[in-house]
């Protein structure tokens, strides 16, 4: 590759590009692996196993009630659940109808939510009712048609499923109230889709697939247009990087990670239904002591996670008791791994903690450490199979090897674009394909790559973005509020949690009063968990908030009283 003269050979048996043509879309891979490997479990969860045979024929007929209700290929359709057999059903089965699929986080808020159906313009949503009350608020202001509605329980089966669904229901109240009487039940999807046919869609590289939605590098969520083709390299580049490291038909993938997000949509969900793999969904992995019991129960050979889900497993009773015997493959991400952690995880499981890079705008793979690497390194690793990566000044053009600059990426995984926004899509994308990721790195002698800072403004919470414009928005929003800044202040379960410093406008405003009012319009881990009030903030002689001086002078992890 051009940008790598440093780097002699790629890491044994991976090969420096992937074969784009295998496959002409996610559909493709679909119907490869149901038929290559029917008689596998390709999903369980809660002890229920669900076969590539059953998930071809459930989300077959997924798809055909889609078509049937007149939703066309290239229409978007929102699925907002956590890790539970429905998801996978739901993404196959749109997918192979020809529709767009719009990931949204089922802890949204009204606001949140609202933004999102109407920016993707989706017609229809697929949504677990414990949240099913947040759509209740806002769907008269979107342009949604369809609402399929669905349980924690629906496709565990009986009795075990109905008795889930009860407890949660009715003894910990954990599904509000809610009124769509347009919503038809997931099951009653299936079965009235079993009877129908469900059309053929010819899809390219180029027909968008998913609609991830992402801060970018403004604040204002938007959605990354991630084609057919892009995530199909992905799974080409990853699949080329674990190269011999996968036993096609006898991986047990643990996800934890939520496959809304792109890390565990694609490492996850797409990498390992190629290969073939039973896919071991985890719907609540803040149930630590839950979490273990599942893991006790297989002989899992791989799992993904960031920092905090390893260091999580790691402070939980009975953890070092599981068996690691067949486990061969971890990687972390979506925030920066601890060496801390890494060296922690070799020593209880044997094996190394391997740290990979991405962005929700390379679908996400961009660079990942060799399989055998043996100990932690410190580094996001090497730019992965038909991938380039370079470090460039504020003049745009490349630093030299150790010095920092930004980190720009190029290839196939490459987003098309932010949906709708031709500004900001120019903003980080140039004509020649290179994406500049925000994020500051540089570059050592053998070709690793190392992150040296963060998009300088982003807080980093559990490896989920959080922009201080949008909690700044919504703080500036409280009558009693005359100032804020947003910040990340450091959390040892976290990494990062969000910080707010505020002027009041009303010394009667206390910490809790604002907090509860970030509640109701934020999600969970955008909520400020610490307020300071000051007499005023950093400025420019503009008036611009110096964010550097309020990191430097606020940036401790604490409230005012």
């Amino acid at each position: 590759m051009t940008d790598k003269p440093w780097l002699a050979e790629y890491p044994e048996g991976v090969p420096a590009e992937i074969d784009l043509a295998e496959f002409s879309s996610i559909v493709d891979v679909i119907d490869k692996s149901c038929k290559d490997f029917s008689e596998n479990v390709a999903y369980v969860n809660f002890g229920k196993e669900m076969t590539y045979t059953e998930v071809e024929a459930y989300s077959r007929a997924f798809g055909a009630y889609l078509q049937d209700l007149g939703l066309k290929p290239g229409d978007r359709i929102a699925i907002m659940m956590p890790n539970v057999l429905q998801y996978p059903i739901a993404v196959f089965g749109a997918l192979r109808a020809g529709l767009v699929v719009v990931n949204t986080n089922p802890l949204y808020t009204a606001r949140e939510l609202k933004h999102q159906l109407k920016d993707s313009g989706a017609r229809a949503i697929v949504i677990m009712e414990n949240f099913a009350n947040v759509l209740e608020a806002v769907i008269d202001e979107t342009g949604v048609e369809h609402v399929m509605v669905t349980s924690i329980g629906e496709m565990v089966g009986f009795p075990k499923g109905a008795i889930m669904d009860f407890v949660l229901r009715r003894i910990k109240k954990m599904v509000p109230k809610y009124n769509l009487p347009q919503a038809v039940r997931f099951k009653q999807v299936l079965a009235e889709g079993s009877r129908k046919t469900l059309e053929p869609v010819k899809l390219s590289h180029e027909d968008l697939a998913f609609l991830q939605y992402t801060g970018g590098t403004t604040g204002v969520s938007k959605g990354a247009m991630l084609t057919h083709g892009n995530m199909v390299a992905n799974m080409q580049q990853s699949s080329a990087w674990l190269g011999n490291n996968i036993e096609p038909g006898k991986e047990i993938i643990v996800t934890a990670l939520p496959l809304y997000h792109i890390f565990a949509l694609t490492a996850n969900c797409f990498v390992f239904l190629k290969f073939g793999g039973r896919n071991v969904l985890i719907t609540n992995p803040r149930d630590m002591a839950g979490f273990v019991k599942e893991l006790g129960k297989e002989k899992f050979t791989a799992i993904t996670g960031v920092n905090t889900l390893f260091n999580g497993l790691l402070n939980t009773p009975g953890f070092s008791d599981l068996d690691f015997s067949n486990l061969r493959l971890t990687l972390g991400g979506g925030m920066a791994v601890q060496r801390a952690v890494a060296e922690r995880w070799k020593a209880a499981t044997g094996v190394t903690l391997i740290e990979a890079y991405g962005l929700t705008e390379t679908s996400p793979a961009a660079c990942i450490n060799p399989m055998d690497l043996s100990d932690y390194n410190g580094a996001i690793g090497l730019p992965i199979s038909s991938t380039e990566c370079r470090v460039i000044d504020t003049e745009g053009e490349p630093v030299a090897v150790d010095e920092t600059g930004e980190l720009c990426v190029k290839g196939p995984q490459v987003m098309k674009g932010y949906w709708n926004r031709p500004e900001e899509t120019d903003k980080v994308l140039d004509q020649d394909g290179w994406l500049k990721t925000g994020d500051m790195a540089r570059m050592d002698e053998k070709g690793y790559f190392y992150i040296v800072d963060r998009k300088k403004d982003m807080i980093l919470v559990s490896g989920f973005n959080v922009y201080p414009n949008e909690v700044e928005d919504v703080v500036a929003e409280h009558p009693k509020v005359l100032e804020v800044g947003a910040i990340g202040a450091p959390d040892e379960k976290s990494g990062e949690v969000v910080k707010v410093v505020v002027v009041r406008k009303d010394d009667s405003l206390t910490v809790k009063e604002l907090r509860d009012h970030c509640r109701n319009e934020l999600t969970g881990y955008k909520v400020p968990k610490y307020v300071e009030f000051v007499d005023e903030l950093p400025k420019t002689n503009v008036g611009k908030i110096l964010r550097r001086e309020l990191r430097d002078q606020y940036g401790q992890p604490r409230s005012s009283d």
